[in-house]
């Protein structure tokens, strides 16, 4: 079925640039800025990083998919964040890589480390990996974490845990918070508006269209010691402002 925005030749057409063209040039340039992700990577983690944001600015051109960025004063370039977003579409990856003006790192479950491809340039760019099999091995992520979240370095969590394909948000869970708690971080709260029309499911459902990264003012987390479930509610809200 065509999306709302487009007329049946105009889907018909984009179908055959997205499956010709479209997808193609995102499996070769997956691969190539990978390449490039482990010879940066010899370097810092920071300039392999690069790599993501140009490899995501290139997937918002051919998407076609325009980022209007809003809020970027909220930003001090030399303060580290827990950076949490509401999270509706897979597409959500690149407009945080090509429009959020952070280095950041992602949190990942540890598995991921050993997938073909992603798990070796995530490594690369420092990402965090997180082993939750016990106790003892999460206080090791979080001292890892600590390591590498310094000097304006930041880490990005989905505190919804997974996707919504809607403008409506899935409730919060408590880990992003208790994490900022527990490093002593500040929280950058990010709205992200309208990426489920641009996928709201698989690739299939992929189409052009506009979407919004908004950036609201950091939260203190010092202020909100034993109160989670306020600065949950504080931030949902927030969030929810500019979805």
């Amino acid at each position: 079925m065509a999306q709302p925005s487009m007329t049946k030749p105009t889907y018909i057409a984009y179908q055959v640039y997205k499956y010709l063209i479209l997808v193609p040039i995102f499996a070769a340039e997956t691969v190539f800025f990978t390449i490039f992700t482990w010879l940066f990577s010899f370097f810092s983690a920071r300039l392999a990083g690069k790599s993501a944001v140009a490899w995501a600015k290139v997937m918002q051109w051919l998407t076609p998919m325009p980022v209007k960025v809003v809020g970027m004063q909220n930003i001090d370039k030399k303060q580290s964040y827990v950076v949490v977003s509401n999270h509706q579409s897979a597409y959500d990856i690149f407009v945080i890589y090509g429009s959020l003006p952070v280095d950041f790192r992602w949190i990942m479950k540890k598995e991921l480390r050993d997938a073909p491809v992603l798990g070796f340039a995530c490594e690369k760019c420092g990402h965090i990996f997180i082993d939750r099999s016990s106790a003892r091995a999460a206080y090791g992520s979080i001292q890892e974490a600590k390591r590498k979240l310094v000097n304006g370095t930041s880490v990005v969590i989905f505190p919804e845990g997974t996707r919504s394909g809607t403008r409506q948000m899935g409730p919060f869970k408590h880990g992003a918070f208790k994490m900022a708690m527990d490093l002593g971080l500040p929280i950058l709260p990010i709205s992200i508006k309208d990426t489920y029309k641009v996928m709201p499911s698989g690739l299939a459902s992929l189409g052009p269209g506009k979407t919004q990264l908004t950036i609201h003012a950091p939260v203190d987390t010092e202020q909100y010691k034993g109160r989670r479930d306020e600065l949950i509610e504080l931030l949902q809200n927030t969030i929810a402002t500019a979805v």
